[in-house]
């Protein structure tokens, strides 16, 4: 497939994040930015998304339970 060159001016804090995940993936820039492209194309992302925010929605009280707990816990290491 033919490739076409885009220009895009982004902050610089986006520019080296985006530098860094694409290193992490073992991805150029342009692979990178294609993929999250096909993937918010595609509804992946929405999927993926969507299926967080009901896995946080279902799961929520044992979120809360262990962060109360660590919150006992440090309180108790402080008391001591």
């Amino acid at each position: 497939m033919a490739k076409t060159q885009l220009g895009a001016r982004v902050d610089e804090d986006v520019a080296e994040l985006a530098k860094k995940r694409a290193a992490d993936l073992g991805l150029s820039v342009g692979d990178y930015l294609a993929r999250l492209v096909q993937d918010d194309a595609s509804g992946l992302r929405a999927r993926a998304v969507g299926a967080a925010a009901r896995f946080l929605a279902d799961h929520q009280a044992v979120f809360d339970e262990a962060e109360q707990a660590q919150q006992q816990a440090a309180r108790g290491a402080h008391a001591a």
